[in-house]
């Protein structure tokens, strides 16, 4: 009997089902690569150019940019035939003209330097002191300046471009519907529309969009070393500048004349407060500051560690991030964008240069 039922617990436990084998154990997942998390925190706070800025009060139209090009390159805009917004912005020289400061009308040169015209339309105002709200606004200041271009008010300008017959046709398409086109207003409306899309995508923004072998190993530890300083403070957004203004000699005082916002304002407290600038292009746009006088890279990254930032860097330090700064010269997408236009011919009323 024992034997029966030792033999019947055999039988019945070798008919019971094996048990289903454990699933295999999915493998780890991937981790992103050290480029990928670089990326990712970049990305975030300066991220891709976009193709152009726009502007609700002024859209971009191609007749506006034909029109606005050759108004850019039109030296009759200045009072002596001599001076044009792009001999100060030379779009052919990264938007600027590399002297401490311009020369303008009668050989006069300027108070301040002139920062590069490229993505300057992303900015949320426009001179060093701010005192223009956008590129339009901008673009009607030197033409009037008596040591820039040196004309004399907005009807003067008005009254030379009129007195040009091939204008009359192109004001007229590019303001449609307006009983009289040609205005001061519409030349700057014109020349901004031209401005709103010249913008220099980088490797920079390449890698951002992706591209983990757009910048090499050396510039993405120049981009943490920019990061890890401090630089992201003031120099943010996809133009890295632009976007605020700071005192110039926050942690350590900078002797200057130039008292920046405050010759706008009249507040005390925009004493030394200027707008932070771009550094798209830095590695081109030399020299240096308002007054442009720090000459090369190097010198001016440390001096705004220094100075901004209360910080000493070491060469190693300055040299990583100048690498990371170089990836930020770029181009406009389409060459032909910026190239000098023919312009329409001067009429028998057009008035002659007048060099005093």
């Amino acid at each position: 009997m024992i034997l029966q039922l030792a033999l019947f617990a055999f039988l019945a436990g070798c008919s019971q089902p094996a048990e289903p084998p454990k699933p295999a154990e999915p493998p780890p997942a991937a981790q992103p690569s050290a480029a990928a998390e670089l990326i990712k925190s970049a990305s975030g706070v300066w991220p891709a150019l976009k193709a152009e800025a726009p502007n609700d009060k002024n859209p971009i139209t191609n007749e506006k940019i034909e029109l606005g090009r050759m108004l850019y390159y039109d030296t009759r805009l200045s009072k002596n035939h001599d001076i044009s917004c792009n001999s100060c912005h030379m779009l052919d020289n990264f938007g600027v003209d590399n002297k401490p400061t311009s020369t303008g009308h009668k050989g006069q040169l300027g108070g301040r330097n002139s920062p590069t015209v490229y993505n300057a339309a992303f900015h949320t105002v426009q001179f060093w002191d701010g005192r223009a709200a956008d590129v339009e606004e901008q673009a009607k200041g030197p033409v009037l300046n008596p040591v820039e271009m040196g004309m004399a008010s907005g009807d003067a300008v008005v009254a030379v471009i009129k007195s040009i017959p091939g204008y009359a046709e192109l004001f007229a398409k590019a303001f449609p519907g307006e009983a009289d086109p040609i205005t001061y207003d519409n030349i700057a409306k014109a020349i901004g529309a031209f401005e709103r899309k010249l913008v220099t995508p980088s490797r920079y923004d390449q890698f951002v969009s992706g591209d983990e072998k757009a910048i090499t190993e050396a510039e993405q530890k120049g981009l943490k070393t920019f990061m890890e300083v401090g630089c992201g403070s003031c120099h943010m957004g996809s133009t890295f500048g632009g976007t605020m203004y700071q005192k110039l000699g926050v942690v350590k005082p900078w002797e200057t004349k130039d008292m920046g916002r405050f010759d706008v304002t009249k507040n005390e407290a925009d004493k030394l407060m200027f707008k932070v600038p771009s550094l798209r292009n830095i590695e081109k746009t030399a020299p240096y500051l308002h007054d442009g006088s720090v000459a090369t890279l190097p010198e001016m990254i440390s001096l705004m560690a220094t100075h901004q930032l209360g910080r000493e860097l070491t060469p190693e330090q300055v040299n990583d991030i100048e690498a990371f700064l170089k990836t930020l010269t770029g181009k406009p997408a389409d060459e032909a964008y910026i190239a000098k236009p023919t312009l329409p011919e001067s009429g028998p009323t057009t008035p002659k240069p007048d060099p005093t």
